[in-house]
């Protein structure tokens, strides 16, 4: 009996990995550094919240880039597949067919790739679309001026829809590194212009938000002394979110107009009642302030905001 214990005691020490860390076949399966794509959020429903997102962002994908084309490309990689194996198949010896059979699945893997494909954000009421071939401020602008115009309401679940231009790891050194060349295009001398930065942080509790907050509006100073802060009324806006150790960057215009790239939100209010909501939410002082520091801008939620901070207990405000 005592060696039947020993042996229990000793099984019991032995390392634990639990499935959710497990490794994924080419890292595509989840959000990581490297990706753009579409964030967005949700009230608790996640898996209506993906299906309206293929349906919407089909629809106004074609209206900007055309219909998906497959055929041609597949049917061309398996022709030549197929005289490969004509031509090699007697010489091939067993590495040689073994190299073959991981270049196909490679192939394979390639062309399921669609313009738009869903993988785990890591955050609950999240969900992240992945782009390929496609301008995500751009689609997600194009959707919301339509919706804004037509008062049109296309979505029942989906809240936000937020384009990512671009992600990189969540630690600050990283996220100042890399903006240097991401903001580039909007602020760079001779570009300029008005900014706020938004930040929002999920599963996350190692940054701080003003320390993030000053290092992005510093790039952007030094990138151009002539950018300056507006809280009222910015040409662009930074948006910066968080979740667990990724971050997702983007620039946008029309932040205030089209209400936080709220769906819900923007059929129901015209421009004039925007613009009214935003200057009393906006915090006293403006672009006169000599601190570069927006760490306000986010602090006054809208009730679909606090929809899904409820939806998520993880979530840091």
């Amino acid at each position: 009996m005592a060696a039947v214990e020993a042996s229990r005691k000793r099984r019991s020490k032995a390392p634990f990995f639990p499935a959710a860390k497990r490794a994924r076949p080419g890292g595509s399966g989840q959000l990581e550094p490297g990706m753009r794509g579409i964030l967005i959020t949700c009230n608790m429903n996640e898996r209506k919240c993906v299906a309206e997102a293929y349906s919407l962002l089909g629809e106004y994908g074609e209206q900007l880039y055309g219909p998906e084309q497959f055929t041609d490309q597949e049917e061309s990689r398996v022709s030549g597949n197929e005289e490969d194996e004509d031509e090699d198949n007697e010489d091939d010896d067993a590495e040689a067919a073994l190299k073959k059979e991981v270049d196909q699945i490679r192939n394979s893997t390639e062309q399921k790739r669609r313009r738009f494909q869903s993988v785990e954000s890591g955050a609950n009421n999240v969900v992240f679309i992945r782009t390929l071939g496609v301008e995500p401020e751009k689609l997600v602008h194009h959707i919301l001026k339509d919706m804004h115009a037509t008062k049109k309401k296309k979505t029942r679940v989906i809240l936000r829809m937020l384009p990512v231009s671009g992600t990189c790891k969540a630690f600050v050194e990283d996220m100042k590194h890399y903006s240097e060349t991401f903001f580039e295009p909007w602020f760079k001398s001779p570009q300029k212009g008005t900014f706020q930065i938004v930040y929002k942080a999920r599963n996350n509790s190692h940054l701080s938000r003003e320390k993030v907050i000053t290092e992005l509006a510093g790039v952007v100073g030094h990138l151009n002394p002539e950018n300056k802060v507006d809280l009222n009324n910015p040409e662009f806006t930074i948006v910066v979110e968080i979740i667990k150790n990724i971050c997702c960057l983007s620039v946008v215009r029309d932040y205030v107009l089209f209400r936080k790239y709220n769906l819900q939100e923007v059929v129901k209010s015209g421009k004039a009642d925007c613009e009214g909501d935003a200057s009393k939410a906006s915090p006293e002082g403006n672009s006169k302030g000599d601190k570069p520091v927006v760490e306000n801008v986010e602090s006054q939620d809208q009730p679909e905001d606090k929809l899904e901070e409820k939806a998520n207990d993880n979530h840091e405000d």
